[in-house]
């Protein structure tokens, strides 16, 4: 089975003009790799990791505090491994794993966390990153269908195709929530329409 997912990762012949052949395509490795996984190959989970890693970083940077989201990856791929055998159906895995993600957001803001209040002193000199973090927090005070597709298309920088793929939502929702989440960004940040 390892073999298997070698060659459907390193035989790509050439790149798929169709987004549906690449998502078939990334469902099959998908599929090859829990299996592998199961079977007791944990370089395949290694593989799973770096294809979804991604994916549940935004998720969670579009929930918790940013120094928290690291932490919490690792703790949501510790815990997928040791419940992959769980999944039903390998082609799921990307869902199955966003799911265990927005759960555990919504887990670590249910527990209580010592807050420090930071003055002048420790707050940081670097005006672009100042600048990332406002926008990242006016991503979070988005609606919760926005800010997720937001984060995974903007930090990310996974296309709607792959956010679609990864996640289980349709394509079409995903447009949707784009294109209005980035509206009221927009709005946020108070570019006029049309300009």
């Amino acid at each position: 089975m390892y073999a298997t997912a070698d060659m459907f990762l390193t035989n790509a012949q050439a790149p798929a003009a169709d987004p549906t052949s690449e998502m078939a395509h990334e469902t099959a490795i998908e599929v090859v790799l829990v299996k592998a996984v199961l079977e007791g190959d944990r370089d395949g989970f290694t593989r799973l990791y770096d294809l979804y890693a991604p994916l549940v970083h935004g998720i969670l940077l579009a929930r918790v505090p940013r120094a928290e989201v690291d932490d919490l990856v690792q703790d949501i791929f510790l815990h997928a491994f040791k419940k992959l055998h769980t999944l039903r159906e390998s082609s799921s895995f990307g869902p199955w794993i966003a799911m265990i993600a927005r759960n555990r957001a919504v887990d670590f803001h249910r527990r209580k966390h010592e807050t420090v209040e930071i003055n002048d002193e420790l707050r940081g000199s670097n005006t672009q990153d100042s600048r990332a973090t406002e926008i990242l927090e006016l991503i979070r005070n988005l609606p919760e269908a926005y800010r997720e597709t937001l984060v995974l298309r903007l930090v990310e920088g996974m296309t709607g195709p792959e956010i679609a793929v990864r996640t289980g939502l349709t394509a079409a929702s995903v447009r949707v929530n784009l294109h209005r989440g980035m509206k009221l960004l927009r709005e946020q940040l108070g570019f006029m329409e049309g300009l």
